[in-house]
């Protein structure tokens, strides 16, 4: 059993998981040095048990590691590698869904990533014809929910059927599952976050706006919550700023590292990283080779790009390219300082800082909370 539970409760509580794609550690751990006023974070953080800083897993995208918080296992071994696999049956092995299905437990989903067909009793899952920013068409995700609950939730907030499901229409049909439907577990995963700072960067004043409103919709779920309920605040990955592009001039390169395939490339690379101008930053261990790219063949040597640099697979006719989003994710999970966020609330939850912890290790938390 967890160390950080008080005692053993007496009954299964309800657990409803809060997803914030994009949400990045710093925001939680600098929240004072960058001037955020997220009184519903502060405290949760408080009263509750959370990490610092979640070490994500190849590939640090949303689809892959929303499926490894729920299976504890590694995208290449679960099946989700990249996003908009929609079909619960592309995951290859058992998920907290299925645990939930087995225990004879309710469960419902808003939008949470690759639930199409999924084994939810209440489910609205993450599906869209057409997307604008965080927001993705309800026609198309009305076509893949459980029957009549969209029409519930619309008879019960005439403004949710707008043409786009967005944050704030993702909390309305939160509210309306945990008043209405009473799931023994439920998960949410808001998207508005992410969305911003890919437009403007992390941590850019607009990007904490929208945490800040983030954080009042997190409020009001709390405040809906069920009494002896508990609550897990998520996140799939961090985030990083974006200025230059840089195509390395040798090696194999992918947006997020370059590899060495024998010793003199590995010599022109490593000559490259003196210079600050050539955008090649850290050398990935090997060790952490190993670890996030276990069966892979290991290079003679890898880098990361620099702080602020990402690669370009293809050569540049400048020194510098464009970035496609001045902010972004992806990155390999053992650059320093890129974390999500892992965060557990409620009854029975004692107050503690928890150490550094790898994304694998959510799924065993969340279904200690949701099944024993």
């Amino acid at each position: 059993m967890l160390l950080i539970f008080a005692a053993a409760l007496s009954a299964r509580q309800p657990l409803v998981v809060v997803s914030v794609d994009g949400l990045d550690h710093r925001y939680l751990r600098d929240a004072d040095k960058l001037g955020l006023r997220i009184p519903n974070l502060r405290r949760l953080m408080k009263e509750g048990a959370w990490a610092d800083g979640v070490v994500g897993e190849v590939p640090t995208i949303t689809w892959p590691e929303h499926t490894t918080m729920l299976t504890g296992v590694p995208p290449a071994v679960h099946g989700i590698e990249r996003n908009q696999m929609w079909d619960y049956s592309l995951v290859k092995v058992k998920t907290l869904w299925d645990a939930l299905g087995e225990a004879k437990l309710t469960s419902a989903a808003v939008t949470w990533p690759v639930t199409v067909n999924a084994p939810i009793t209440w489910n609205l899952p993450e599906v869209f014809d057409k997307r604008q920013g965080g927001s993705m068409d309800l026609a198309a995700i009305a076509k893949k929910s459980s029957p009549g609950v969209i029409g519930e939730i619309s008879a019960k907030y005439p403004s949710f059927p707008q043409q786009w499901v967005d944050d704030r229409t993702r909390l309305l049909a939160t509210l309306y599952l945990i008043g209405e439907k009473h799931p023994d577990f439920l998960a949410v995963h808001f998207v508005d976050l992410d969305s911003e700072e890919h437009d403007t960067e992390p941590f850019s004043a607009a990007s904490k706006a929208i945490l800040e409103l983030t954080d009042e919709r997190i409020g009001r779920i709390v405040a809906a919550l069920p009494k002896g309920a508990a609550l897990a605040l998520v996140s799939d990955h961090g985030f990083v700023a974006v200025e230059k592009t840089v195509h390395p001039a040798t090696g194999t390169v992918t947006p997020f590292w370059v590899t060495a395939a024998n010793a003199s490339e590995a010599a022109e690379l490593e000559r490259l990283s003196k210079d600050p101008a050539n955008g090649i930053g850290r050398q990935i261990p090997a060790t952490e080779w190993r670890r996030f790219m276990p069966g892979k063949p290991q290079p003679v040597a890898a880098w990361e790009p620099a702080d602020r640099f990402a690669f370009s697979p293809k050569p540049l006719d400048t020194p510098y390219g464009k970035p496609y989003e001045i902010g972004t994710h992806g990155l390999w999970p053992g650059r320093p300082d890129y974390r999500s966020v892992f965060l557990l609330w409620g009854p029975g939850i004692k107050a503690a800082r928890l150490p550094e912890m790898s994304i694998l290790d959510i799924f065993a938390r969340l279904r200690t909370l949701a099944l024993e």
